[in-house]
């Protein structure tokens, strides 16, 4: 590489650090929604192909500036949108590391360091959790693809004990596998099993309670009504309420139906790692296999979900492949995910875990459950406002008297800009989500967005 290349390549590394520490500079006092819209951003970048090259340093100013208007601030502590963490910052800057050392991560003979980084944090990780220390960590983009890759895994088991083996002979002819799920589980989870060949009209539906977990007794007459291989998904953490199923009663149930069982928990498998809050995981490391993004709770940034399946020969069994080229060692990256080259994308969390320690990360998790709880105390003063859910976690659920008054409110927190909250329903009524995912968050931030909803509910009534 010459002389100029070298150059123009710390020169537009200069300009992304100064880009970056600008837009974080603003935060505080930035609209938390966008102030332009995506066909305002089309405009902004939609140029014709240039027929001459620029500067690196030239490419990057231009990006930040054009850039800025179509920006949210979810870095900041009032971003409460769907379920969506800040980056600690000891995770952005490994995550900028990762970029700069461009490691291909999914064989530990070509890149040990990273190799050895998403190991250890896997570890450590599993250690935080309380769930089996030889358990394999996938390192994979995000919760949906770590509900997939656990589930692709428990397909294979399943078929495999009624003995089908799927990597010789195919789906086509095998037994149907009954996937049994709860009523309110994340879309992600029909998502993953459509990816499966699993399709909506083939899966059982067991009720759930008003807080939307699981019902033991339904999950008991339905795995009766029926035999085969079996899957049930569980959750830690309803996405609208924050309900955590309750392990110790259902995970029995299934067990003596002999069915892998597996739990999605997004953001509140890391509720385990909370002495505080640890009770709501009670039971939950005697499933099969957990789904979990680090980019929530653990606040790093996306790309980086966790599929944890407790024994690895499942996970082998569904994704190793071959190639005479390839290095294997045993126990790769590869083996237990859809990918072969990808990023190293588990050093970040490695960096946050380090950087917390464990009771930094159980003052995370608690602090958060405050912030919640005060959100809701705050959001329950307001004359009108209806908060909808218990608060045993990390999300608050609030309505106005009506669905239209509601959803206008929704809209007018995010012109005011103070905060961002998103809407959704929950039986049938409209309501607003206020999910407490950011370490940047504070107290203060609390009460500036109550008090930016104080003000816009007296005045829309």
């Amino acid at each position: 590489m010459d002389d100029s290349a070298l150059d123009d390549r710390a020169r537009g590394l200069a300009a992304a650090h100064r880009a970056a520490t600008g837009f974080l500079a603003s935060i505080d006092d930035r609209p938390v929604w966008p102030r332009a819209s995506l066909d305002d951003m089309l405009d902004a970048f939609g140029d014709a192909l240039p027929d001459d090259g620029t500067d690196a340093a030239s490419v990057i100013d231009e990006m930040g500036t054009r850039a800025d208007p179509g920006l949210v601030a979810i870095p900041g502590g009032r971003f409460f949108g769907f379920v969506i963490g800040a980056t600690h910052p000891a995770a952005l800057a490994a995550d900028w590391l990762v970029s700069a050392w461009d490691q291909n991560s999914g064989s530990s003979r070509l890149t040990p360091a990273t190799v050895a980084l998403e190991r250890i944090a896997g570890r450590w990780m599993l250690e935080l959790l309380g769930l089996p220390a030889t358990a394999s960590v996938g390192f994979v983009t995000g919760g949906q693809m770590a509900n997939f890759t656990c589930l692709a895994a428990g397909r294979n088991a399943v078929l495999a004990r009624a003995g089908w083996d799927l990597t010789d002979r195919g789906l086509r002819g095998s037994p149907a596998v009954r996937f049994v799920v709860g009523a309110d589980r994340h879309g992600s989870i029909d998502r993953a099993a459509r990816f499966l060949g699993i399709g909506r009209a083939e899966m059982t539906v067991v009720e759930s309670d008003d807080h939307g977990r699981m019902r033991p007794d339904t999950l008991s007459a339905e795995l009766d009504a029926g035999s085969g291989p079996l899957i049930v998904c569980l959750q830690a953490g309803e996405v609208h309420t924050g309900a955590f199923d309750d392990f110790a009663a259902l995970l029995p149930i299934a067990r003596e139906h002999g069915a892998w069982v597996h739990v999605d928990g997004a953001f509140g498998l890391w509720a385990a790692a909370s002495p505080r809050l640890a009770r709501l995981c009670a039971g939950m490391a005697d499933a099969d296999s957990w789904a979990t993004d680090a980019h929530k709770t653990l606040n790093v940034p996306y790309d980086c979900g966790m599929a944890i399946v407790r024994d690895p020969a499942d996970s082998i069994a569904a994704f190793r492949t071959g190639g005479d080229y390839l290095m294997y060692t045993g126990l790769d990256p590869w083996d237990v995910t859809p990918e072969l080259s990808r990023r190293a994308r588990g050093v970040p969390a490695w960096a946050a875990l380090r950087g917390l320690g464990r009771s930094g990360v159980a003052a995370l998790l608690d602090r958060l459950h405050a912030n919640a709880v005060a959100m809701a105390s705050g959001l329950s003063s307001v004359p009108g406002v209806e908060v909808v859910n218990d608060v045993d976690y990390t999300q608050v659920m609030f309505r106005l008297a009506s669905d239209d008054a509601t959803r206008a409110l929704g809209e007018a927190i995010l012109t005011e800009g103070t905060a961002a909250v998103t809407g959704a329903e929950w039986r049938g009524r409209a309501t607003l989500r206020c999910s407490m995912s950011s370490w940047a968050t504070t107290p203060d931030d609390v009460e500036r967005t109550v008090a930016a909803i104080r003000s816009l509910v007296s005045s829309a009534g």
